[in-house]
C-alpha cells in the first residue's frame, strides 16, 4: 500500500512561485512514474507534468517554460516548482504514482490559489 502526501500549496500573488512537494510511503516510488495533475473549479482534471523513473520529464503546454518537476528517490519525494503563476493556475494539485505494475495511486491534493 502506497500513501502520498502533497504539501506546499497556498495563496500566492500573480507572478509568484510555489514549490509543491509529494512524499510517498511504501517501496515503489523509485520504480514509478510520478505525475502532477490539477483540477480547477468547474473544469476537468488535467495533467500538469510528469517524470519517469529514469528522469525523463514532460510538461503540459500551459506550464511549459514555467514549471520544473523533479524527484529524489532517496527521500521518496517529488517536487513541482511553478513560476510566473497566473490566476488560471488556481486549482487543487494532485501527485500520483504510476508503477510498472499495479494501479495508479493519488494523493489527497493541495490547494493553490493565485490571486492579488
Amino acid at each position: 500500500q502506497v500513501g502520498l502526501v502533497e504539501s506546499g500549496g497556498g495563496l500566492v500573488q500573480p507572478g509568484g512561485s510555489l514549490r509543491l512537494s509529494c512524499t510517498a510511503s511504501g517501496s515503489i516510488f523509485s520504480s514509478a512514474t510520478m505525475d502532477w495533475y490539477r483540477r480547477a473549479p468547474g473544469k476537468q482534471r488535467e495533467l500538469v507534468a510528469g517524470i519517469t523513473r529514469g528522469g525523463s520529464t514532460y510538461y503540459a503546454d500551459f506550464v511549459k517554460g514555467r514549471a520544473t518537476i523533479s524527484r529524489d528517490n532517496a527521500k521518496n519525494a517529488g517536487y513541482l516548482q511553478i513560476n510566473s503563476l497566473k490566476p488560471d493556475d488556481t486549482a487543487v494539485y494532485y501527485c500520483t504514482l504510476d508503477p510498472p505494475s499495479g494501479s495508479r495511486t493519488w494523493g489527497q491534493g493541495t490547494q493553490v490559489t493565485v490571486s492579488s
